[in-house]
């Protein structure tokens, strides 16, 4: 393929996703067309997920990486809750049936979410109030920031159904955000992490009351939006692969990354803003 096509081929993939028409959540974008927020929105079942709305996410996440307007995604739940897990009977109930290829198609799905989620560019904001379980709990886990309220209650309950702990990989990530032995607590006894633990641990950066929350991820998804939004997209790649990297190579990864934000315009816009005293407003380019 010549480079022109290529290139012609990329900007084909690439397009604005204010206009998604989401099937299974809601799907609202700011006035500026850089925040999008997904709401769960099955609020009389405290917003379990189903087969299709797993799959949902999934696509959604994944073609975030070609968008050309959304900069930060915030995901929260409807009716004071944030996600109770796979709907037991959408879900729980069907796989109790299926042979085990069905089932590692499903659990490979799952873990497909977390990845996409990991991989798009765009910082995500959790809004967790109230129930946060099973793989609810590994949404927020998945994000990048997280705020909740006082009423949050996070369980990684997989053992309470009789399965492992290590579920859309969580004995990966939870040890990373609040450290191994807490996190072995949790996925052993399935308990609820109470929203002051939460804080305490770094699981959440703050905590907000609920009528303030998703104002609160809004306020946080626009300050970063504001920002050079390149640079952040390699601010997540880079915490998300140096977990796999020994210093030398996380240092030389960071140097090449770095030079290449400062040929960035956005870059340049911090300078020129600087010398002229006024504060620098970045395009993410």
């Amino acid at each position: 393929m010549s480079s022109a096509s290529s290139e012609h081929s990329m900007k084909h993939h690439r397009r604005p996703y204010a206009d998604y028409a989401a099937r299974t959540f809601l799907w609202n974008v700011s006035p500026d067309g850089k925040v999008a927020t997904v709401t769960l929105n099955r609020p009389e079942r405290k917003n379990p997920l189903t087969f299709d709305s797993y799959a949902e996410l999934r696509d959604l996440f994944r073609g975030l990486v070609y968008a050309t307007d959304i900069k930060v995604v915030v995901l929260a739940g409807a009716g004071g809750n944030f996600c109770s897990g796979g709907d037991v009977h959408e879900i729980i109930g069907p796989l109790t049936r299926m042979s085990m290829p069905e089932l590692l198609d499903f659990t490979r799905m799952t873990g497909d979410l977390v990845k996409a989620m990991r991989a798009c560019p765009q910082p995500i904001v959790a809004a967790v109030d109230g129930v946060c379980a099973g793989a609810g709990a590994m949404l927020a886990l998945a994000s990048d920031l997280r705020l909740g309220t006082p009423q949050a209650r996070t369980a990684f309950l997989f053992t309470r159904v009789g399965l492992a702990g290590a579920d859309m990989g969580a004995c990966t990530l939870l040890p990373r955000v609040i450290g191994q032995g807490r996190a072995s607590e949790l996925l052993y006894t399935g308990r609820a992490m109470s929203a002051e633990e939460g804080a305490q641990w770094g699981f959440f950066n703050t905590l907000h009351d609920g009528a303030g929350l998703l104002e609160a991820a809004r306020s946080l998804a626009a300050q970063l939006a504001a920002g050079p939004t390149f640079a952040h997209g390699v601010t997540k790649k880079l915490l998300h692969q140096e977990w796999n990297m020994g210093v030398d190579e996380a240092i030389e990864a960071e140097a090449e990354a770095q030079a290449i934000c400062m040929q960035t315009r956005d870059f340049r816009r911090a300078y020129d803003a600087f010398v002229d005293k006024r504060k620098p407003v970045f395009e993410g380019d």
